[in-house]
């Protein structure tokens, strides 16, 4: 097992409540701020590659804008290996057809959509919000929601810890915060500090009950809400996984219904070649930025 990074910059310890009237917690375990870290960290290292039947429902647009679509529920399988490869295939019921493929190595991704005879790639890290949210669905999100990523423990990080209630659940909360840089022509000039994830644990089991990761202008990127907590061989792992993108517009419900873990999954499981006679649109680029 590697090395855990243990809680660096000190802790500090705050209270939130947020208990309806007339509710009270049920009864809650107790962890020190270093405990749950460390048993964080465990959870993350222990998982190196997922191998999952699923099955898939994607809701796009939010009340605030005013636009709520409902997709039907798709069938399909996940890929993930450490660093950063994923594939993500869904298909419709009954028939097994391909809705989608989309496949990421963390630094491009690429989705064929037969439906629409379209191939489309693009950079990872890019952040240009399509006019309908189902577009916005990336296959490195998902990575991001299976895969975790250890905490920080450079010396200009930290990490604080809370308590909070929410209905009659009590949650420990572990923020994850990093040094701010901005750059300039000849150096990276440090500017402060920002929160750059939240986990909550929940205080009935201490499993990881929801993640959620932020941008370094303060927003959430993503909320991930896990439930389902079973064994798969030596390790736990939850078969219900929600994620929400506020800045894609989208919700994605995960089930996992058949899952292995680690197993040697080979480098050709994530390509992806565009296929001959589709239209290839390579999101960003002026020429075709609708894909």
């Amino acid at each position: 097992m590697a090395a855990v990074v243990l809680l660096a910059g000190g802790c500090s310890v705050s209270t939130r409540h947020v208990v309806k009237p007339g509710e009270a917690p049920g009864p809650a375990l107790t962890a020190s701020p270093y405990d749950l870290q460390l048993r964080y960290e465990q959870e993350t290292l222990a998982v190196n590659s997922i191998n999952a039947t699923v099955s898939m429902k994607l809701t796009a647009g939010s009340a605030y804008s005013g636009v709520i679509e409902q997709y039907r529920e798709v069938n399909g399988f996940i890929l993930a290996s450490r660093p950063a490869s994923i594939r993500v295939i869904g298909q419709a019921p009954v028939v097994g057809k391909n809705v989608f493929d989309m496949v990421s190595d963390g630094k491009t991704f690429r989705i064929f959509i037969p439906s629409k005879n379209k191939f489309i790639e693009g950079r990872a890290d890019l952040r240009r919000p399509a006019n309908k949210p189902v577009e916005n669905l990336r296959p490195q999100h998902l990575f991001q929601a299976l895969m975790w990523d250890i905490l920080s423990g450079g010396k200009a990080d930290g990490v604080l810890f809370e308590e909070a209630e929410e209905g009659n659940s009590r949650y420990y909360i572990l923020t994850g915060i990093k040094q701010g840089f901005v750059g300039t022509r000849n150096a990276l000039i440090p500017y402060g500090f920002y929160i750059s994830r939240k986990i909550w644990f929940d205080r009935s089991d201490l499993r990881v009950a929801r993640i959620q990761l932020y941008t370094p202008l303060g927003n959430v990127d993503s909320d991930i809400r896990y439930a389902d907590w079973q064994p798969a061989g030596d390790i736990s792992y939850p078969r219900e996984i929600t994620i929400q993108r506020p800045g894609d517009d989208y919700k994605l419900e995960i089930t996992i219904k058949k899952l292995t873990l680690n197993e040697s999954i080979s480098a050709d499981r994530f390509v992806l070649e565009q296929p001959k006679g589709t239209e290839l649109v390579r999101v960003g680029e002026e020429a075709k930025e609708q894909p």
